[in-house]
């Protein structure tokens, strides 16, 4: 019962509905999802995006125009998906999203990354699941083989480097390195003429 109020509280937090994972219902469609997803990602080539687009679709997620999602990459309920036009997530990514996952328009996350919406309360008796959503924003990049904790929220533009571990939010427009991940510098885009936009 508590793990389903947590559940909740998150969706309040997060203003996006996802499906309480401890339903029989969920239970189900994810036992269906673990069959589906190696056979329909894995065994596809890399350029088959639009397939994986479709697949993810029909089992509940948001997914924009142009998104593209590797053969590789593991989502744990696509049902608490949404990612933006043109956003990505690379082979190996691992997104446990038992709460919502959202990733931002152009939006990059890279390989052997682990967005983990989900934690448990060690203080309790009971440790009790505790969910939180996770929010990339636009134009983010998490770099290769970061970590990204429960609640998190990636600002816009923000750059996180690899190898990181990201437990509170990020500042937009901002590079963030180490473990825990601190920020280092403002992000700045250069044009093709060399100059600071």
């Amino acid at each position: 019962m508590d793990d389903e109020r947590n559940i909740e509280q998150a969706e309040l937090r997060s203003g996006i509905q996802f499906i309480n994972p401890f339903t029989l219902r969920s239970k189900i469609v994810r036992s269906l999802w673990n069959v589906i997803q190696p056979l329909t990602f894995g065994l596809l080539p890399t350029p088959f995006h639009a397939w994986r687009r479709f697949v993810l679709r029909c089992f509940g997620a948001k997914i924009g125009e142009g998104a593209h999602v590797y053969p590789k990459a593991k989502i744990w309920a696509p049902w608490n998906l949404v990612m933006g036009n043109h956003s990505c997530l690379s082979n190996h990514v691992d997104c446990y999203c038992v709460a919502p996952v959202v990733v931002g328009d152009h939006a990059i996350v890279s390989q052997y990354s682990y967005l983990c919406t989900a934690t448990h309360d060690y203080s309790s008796h009971g440790f009790e699941l505790i969910a939180k959503p996770i929010t990339i924003g636009a134009q983010a990049w998490v770099a290769a083989d970061v970590f990204v904790g429960p609640g998190v929220t990636i600002g816009e533009g923000s750059v996180i480097g690899a190898r990181s571990n990201v437990l509170k939010d990020v500042d937009p427009w901002s590079v963030w390195v180490g473990s825990p991940a601190r920020r280092v510098k403002d992000r700045r885009i250069i044009d093709k003429a060399g100059e600071r936009l």
